[in-house]
């Protein structure tokens, strides 16, 4: 099975922006360990890239350890840090990156990493399935961007297609890695279809 550790439990205050006047947001970072897979999800922004650095040395990594970094999607909060990763492939919707060449990826990356398309808050937003000892995590950007919030997602692409996408998240996922917030337990799953 594979091993999924949040490294930096991501935020934002996009929902009282108006009253304030200024957004600050963090995606929530994953580390994901399969085999002789290191992956960072969504290296994002953060006030200083030696808070990474340390979360990962806690985890007895460097960052030429990790040797693929996924993006969930293609908003700057959830990639902007990629460059600390100048070894890694890069896993995003349009295939799997090794410097200048692309090749498509496998919706069964590894044995236990399954990528699905998740359309919705943006077109390309896409969610790993992660299988370990405690269950399937679903680390889906902002497909959800907390629990619970936000119910109408004001920057979705598609609305409808966002629904759809959450709707096939939880019916797969026993816990969810939102976007930007803690990792959460999936009420009431039935989980009927885990091929």
């Amino acid at each position: 099975m594979a091993e999924v550790k949040v490294l930096i439990e991501g935020y934002t205050t996009a929902d009282s922006v108006s009253s304030s006047g200024e957004e600050k947001t963090c995606p929530t970072i994953t580390l994901v360990r399969d085999g002789d897979i290191i992956m960072v999800v969504d290296p994002g922004v953060l006030e200083n890239q030696k808070m990474l650095v340390d979360k990962l040395k806690k985890e007895g990594l460097t960052i030429d350890d990790v040797n693929v970094v996924c993006i969930t999607h293609s908003h700057i909060d959830h990639y902007r840090n990629i460059g600390m990763f100048p070894e890694a492939k890069t896993l995003e919707y349009f295939g799997l990156w090794d410097r200048n060449t692309v090749e498509d990826w496998k919706e069964q990356f590894t044995e236990n990493i399954r990528i699905i398309k998740t359309p919705g808050h943006n077109y390309d937003s896409i969610t790993l399935l992660v299988k370990t000892d405690n269950g399937i995590v679903a680390i889906c950007g902002d497909v959800f961007w907390k629990e619970d919030f936000p119910k109408d997602d004001p920057y979705a692409s598609d609305k409808e297609k966002l629904e759809e996408s959450r709707k096939k998240v939880l019916e797969m996922a026993d816990y969810i890695i939102p976007g930007h917030g803690k990792m959460f337990k999936v009420k009431n799953n039935q989980n009927l279809d885990r091929s």
